[in-house]
């Protein structure tokens, strides 16, 4: 039969050859009226079924004959009648379970009438499930659908990484378990696992990417666009089959790098508010997944992460960040403690990239007093610790430079973040000082970020105890204070007595030790005393005891300074309980206002800020008035 055109009026679909329509398949809501010949010559189950059906048509046209014999008064036209009406009932086909749907038998149907079809990576899978079904096969019908299909999947879609990702894209619903019991499913993912081995982000789809020519970074950013696409059309399939994919991955040694940008790309999908600069789009709140589906979706994701760092350090920090979203979201959906602990050791195999923000975790739980979740940073910062004393008895001394600038990252990184929580008044002072010495002391090069956390935390909770504040006060190492620091703080009033003394000795310490920097730079033989004669070595031994003689003067000056503030403090206070005897008898004569002005007149309270000279031990007279003789 000719190829003839096809046309659709509402839930029936015609094949315009000439001739009237012999046979009707019912597909769901649709009626395709085709013809026996086409189907039967192509599909060994439709000639299965129409032979069958054809077989008892006999026995409904003898008994059309005897009725037509017994009563002979009726007219011709209605015994026709009868006759088309029940030639229509046996021309009715139905297919249950038919995999692909309209679309997919409306091609197949095309195929059966000799029309040109065109294979795609989209519907290549359900149009080979659809020749399964209907058994057209090479042995029934030369170049049949089945080898046509399969000859299209094994050149073209399992060979190219793209395709494969479409082609699993077109596996739903009754299609998704014919092509698991074909093996297609597991040979796309195979196929994408293969592919993307032996490919990067930079050409997955073997695009060259050459350095000649002034365009050679507008080329490679174009390639590397195109090649991330079909990690976004990953992200559109379901969850096991994407959980498989990546097993897959990890199974053909894939690199860190692809895994994880997949599973970023498809976790921002499908878990609204990872980050906190995007807002999940308003479209597709008919598509968000529940609360279940989302935590089951965090777990595979969390478990599926690589174990080891990706070796580029471009997208370092949006890694960090995307963890700590990932971390935000599990405390709000209350994933597992395993997997909990998992994500934040994997993210405190990358704290030194992350930022400020990032660590500001805000406390879900109503067992705990705090704005931010404070114990979740100090235990991942416990990790952190673990990874470099795990890594360094494994690298020994190779590794120790990049050992000690992340420690050093991540201490500028915690007293950021201590001075961001300081403010919280439910902060208690041994939380607040437990975190601060959770790192340790090579992790701060300087104690200046460390000072600045310490004078917020006192300036936001003015009630604590003196007990409270020397604790907090006490996780500083003021010799680390650099001398901008050091001058703040010793005129902080927000600071106890004991730590600005602290303070102005070592900054007292730091002047002479710059001192003598300076005086050695100038000697050229500070560095060679093995060299020098027997008279210069004695000059050095005199320099360096009128040095430690100096400093046990220093010492001397400070423990004055220290009695001395004493004693003025001792002042105060016997000069408060005067003012309130004074106040007290004022009011029982009915004079305080009186008694109170007089008192202050008497004592004031009022001190001037002197400088204390600690160079030298000498008093400075006051110089005498001269005497004026008086004319007798």
């Amino acid at each position: 039969m000719a190829p003839g055109k096809s046309s659709s009026k509402g839930q029936a679909w015609f094949c315009t050859t000439g001739l009237p329509s012999d046979i009707v398949i019912e597909l769901g809501e649709m009626s395709f009226h085709l013809h026996k010949f086409p189907l039967m010559s192509r599909s060994k189950k439709l000639n299965l079924i129409i032979l069958d059906q054809n077989s008892p048509n006999k026995e409904p046209k003898t008994k059309t004959s005897e009725i037509q014999e017994e009563e002979e008064e009726e007219s011709n036209h209605d015994s026709e009648l009868e006759n088309e009406i029940q030639e229509v009932e046996l021309r009715h086909i139905s297919l249950p379970g038919f995999p692909g749907g309209i679309e997919t038998f409306e091609i197949t149907a095309k195929f059966c009438y000799g029309v040109k079809i065109e294979i795609t990576p989209s519907n290549s899978i359900p149009l080979h499930c659809a020749a399964h079904y209907l058994e057209m096969t090479d042995e029934f019908s030369s170049e049949n659908l089945i080898s046509r299909t399969e000859r299209y999947l094994n050149q073209s879609v399992f060979r190219t990484l793209k395709d494969s990702v479409k082609a699993l894209k077109s596996c739903k619903g009754e299609i998704l378990n014919f092509a698991e019991d074909l093996g297609l499913v597991q040979k796309c993912i195979d196929a994408i696992a293969t592919r993307a081995n032996s490919s990067d982000l930079s050409s997955l789809f073997g695009w060259p990417i050459t350095e000649k020519g002034s365009a050679t970074s507008s080329f490679r950013r174009k390639n590397i666009i195109k090649s991330e696409t079909w990690i976004e059309e990953l992200a559109e399939l379901n969850l096991p089959i994407y959980a498989r994919i990546i097993s897959a991955m990890k199974m053909k040694n894939v690199s860190n790098e692809v895994i994880e940008s997949s599973l970023i790309s498809y976790a921002k999908r499908y878990i609204p508010g990872l980050s906190r600069s995007t807002r999940y789009n308003n479209n597709n709140v008919t598509n968000m997944p529940s609360e279940e589906e989302q935590r089951e979706l965090l777990e595979t994701i969390i478990s599926s992460l690589p174990t080891e760092n990706t070796s580029s350090t471009g997208q370092n920090t949006n890694r960090a960040k995307f963890l700590f979203g990932l971390l935000r979201t599990g405390s709000i959906l209350g994933i597992p403690e395993g997997s909990r602990s998992s994500l934040e050791r994997k993210i405190a195999s990358q704290l030194e990239s992350a930022q400020i923000d990032d660590l500001l975790i805000p406390s879900y739980s109503h067992l705990v007093e705090t704005l931010y979740d404070v114990d979740c940073v100090e235990r991942i910062v416990r990790w952190f610790l673990e990874g470099l004393e795990r890594n360094g008895e494994e690298n020994g001394d190779d590794n120790g430079e990049e050992m000690e600038r992340k420690l050093v990252k991540v201490g500028r990184l915690i007293d950021g973040y201590l001075g961001e929580i300081a403010t919280d008044g439910n902060l208690r002072p041994e939380r607040f000082a437990d975190l601060a010495l959770s790192l340790p002391d090579q992790a701060r090069v300087v104690d200046d970020g460390l000072y600045r956390a310490v004078d917020i935390y006192l300036k936001a909770h003015p009630g604590i105890t003196d007990e409270e504040k020397e604790r907090v006060t006490s996780i500083m190492d003021y010799q680390k204070l650099t001398l901008e620091a050091c001058t703040h703080a010793a005129q902080n009033e927000r600071l106890p007595l004991r730590a600005v003394v602290q303070v102005l000795f070592f900054e007292q310490l730091q002047l002479r030790k710059a001192i003598a920097r300076t005086i050695l730079a100038t000697d050229p033989d500070a560095d060679g005393g093995a060299d020098l004669s027997e008279g210069e070595q004695q000059i050095h031994g005199q320099s360096w005891r009128a040095a430690v003689r100096g400093n046990q003067l220093l010492r001397l000056d400070m423990d004055s300074m220290r009695n001395r503030v004493h004693e003025l403090e001792k002042e105060c206070s016997n000069m408060r309980k005067a003012i309130e005897k004074i106040d007290k008898r004022g009011d029982d004569l009915g004079e305080g206002k009186k008694g109170l002005n007089g008192a202050s007149k008497r004592f004031g309270c009022k001190f001037r800020t002197q400088v204390c000279d600690s160079q030298q031990r000498t008093v400075v007279a006051p110089p005498r008035r001269p005497r004026v003789e008086q004319s007798p």
